[in-house]
C-alpha cells in the first residue's frame, strides 16, 4: 500500500510559466521533500479545471502566486504515506482537499488536517466536480443566503460547475429555480430541474415573466454592467450573492480592481434603504481561524458528499483528459462547449 512512498517520491507536475496560452502549459518532475509532523503524501486521482485556472492564466485572479506556479484548486486523491503524529490507520484512505494551487501533479504532500473524508464506491472524477463547486453552492445557498422551500432563485450559468451544483442543491432543497444558460444547453437546465432563460435575450424580462414579484436570491458570477440587472431583480427581502467576474476576465489592466469594484459596489447597496442585501462570497473567507475554517469546510463538503453517495446529487463531468493533457483540458473548459466541469485523471501508465 506504500510502497511508492517509501522511497523520495517524484511527483509530475503541470507549470503555468506565466500569462500563456493553454499549449504553453509545462510538464516537469520534482524530487518531493520528506513529510513533516502532521502531513500526508496524496496520490492525485483526479483534479479540474475550474474558472479558477482560467483566471490564473491571464493573470487575473485575485490572490494568486506569482508565475511560475502549478495550479490545481482541488483534488480527490489516496493518502500513501504519512509523517509524523499522523495515525497510519489513513494510509489507503481516499480523500477530497481545496487546495487553490498545486493539484494539477500526480502527488501532493498536505497537511492532515485539511483532508476531507470521501464516501467509499463514490468515482473519484466524479467527486472532484463537488469540491470546489459543491463547497461554493453549499455555502452560498445555506450559509449565506439562506433561502429555504418554496422560495425562488435566479442561478446565472446554470448548466455550468457551481451553476448545476447550486440548481440541484435547491432542488433538493425544494427550491424553485430559474437559471440561466444559453438556448444549446435549455435543456440540461430542465433535466437539472431550473426553468431555463436564454441569457443572450432580454433576462429580466423573461425572469419577470416567471416571477412577477422578483426572486428571493440571485446568485451572479458574470458581474461587469449584468450586476444591475441581478439587484434590481430581488423582490422585497431578497439578496443577491456574488462571487466573480467573469465578464471582466479577458479585460486588460489590474486583476484586482473588478473584483474591488464589484465589492464597493454591493457595499453601497447595502447602505440604501431598499430592504434588499448584496453578498461578495469568497471561499477562503474566514481562513485566518484556521481551525475553524477547516472544521466549516469539512462540515458542508462532507454534506455534499452524503448526497452525492444517496444518489441524490450527480456529477456533471464534461470530460476525463489524463494529467500529460492538461493544455487540451483547459482548452477544452475554455471553450464553453461542454457542460459541467473538465476533470483531470492520471495517466493509464502511472
Amino acid at each position: 500500500m506504500t510502497t511508492e512512498a517509501m522511497s523520495p517520491t517524484t511527483a509530475v507536475e503541470v507549470v503555468l510559466p506565466g500569462r500563456v496560452g493553454p499549449n504553453e502549459l509545462v510538464i516537469t518532475r520534482r524530487i518531493l521533500p520528506p513529510l513533516g509532523p502532521g502531513q500526508t503524501l496524496v496520490r492525485v486521482d483526479a483534479t479540474g479545471v475550474s474558472f479558477a485556472e482560467q483566471q490564473m492564466r491571464r493573470g487575473k485572479y485575485y490572490d494568486q502566486p506569482p508565475f511560475p506556479f502549478v495550479p490545481g484548486y482541488d483534488l480527490v486523491g489516496t493518502i500513501v504515506d504519512v509523517g509524523a503524529g499522523v495515525d497510519r490507520i489513513l494510509l489507503g484512505r481516499r480523500v477530497a482537499a481545496l487546495t487553490k494551487i498545486g493539484g494539477w501533479s500526480s502527488h501532493v504532500v498536505l497537511e492532515a488536517a485539511e483532508l476531507v473524508d470521501v464516501p467509499e464506491g463514490l468515482d473519484a472524477a466524479e467527486v472532484e466536480t463537488f469540491v470546489v463547486n459543491g463547497i461554493t453552492a453549499w455555502q452560498m445557498l445555506h450559509r449565506i443566503a439562506k433561502i429555504g422551500a418554496g422560495q425562488t432563485i435566479l442561478v446565472h450559468g446554470a448548466s455550468g460547475g457551481v451553476g448545476s451544483t447550486l440548481v440541484q442543491l435547491a432542488r433538493i432543497a425544494r427550491i424553485r429555480v430559474i437559471g440561466t444558460a444559453s438556448a444549446h444547453n435549455a435543456a440540461v437546465v430542465d433535466a437539472l430541474g431550473a426553468i431555463p432563460v436564454d441569457y443572450r435575450g432580454d433576462v429580466p424580462q423573461q425572469v419577470r415573466a416567471i416571477a412577477p414579484e422578483g426572486v428571493d436570491a440571485v446568485f451572479d458570477h458574470v458581474g461587469g454592467p449584468g450586476i444591475v440587472d441581478s439587484f434590481q431583480l430581488l423582490a422585497p427581502g431578497g439578496i443577491l450573492v456574488a462571487y466573480g467576474s467573469a465578464s471582466t476576465k479577458d479585460h486588460a489592466g489590474n486583476s484586482r480592481l473588478p473584483v474591488l469594484k464589484l465589492y464597493t459596489r454591493l457595499l453601497w447597496w447595502n447602505l440604501l434603504p431598499n430592504s434588499r442585501s448584496a453578498h461578495f462570497y469568497n471561499i477562503w473567507a474566514g481562513k485566518r481561524r484556521l481551525t475553524r475554517f477547516r472544521r466549516r469546510i469539512a462540515e458542508d463538503l462532507g454534506s455534499v458528499f452524503v448526497l452525492a453517495a444517496q444518489g441524490r446529487l450527480h456529477a456533471q463531468v464534461a470530460a476525463r483528459i489524463p494529467l500529460s493533457e492538461a493544455a487540451r483540458a483547459l482548452e477544452l473548459a475554455e471553450s464553453r462547449t461542454v457542460t459541467g466541469k473538465v476533470v483531470i485523471v492520471p495517466d493509464i501508465e502511472r
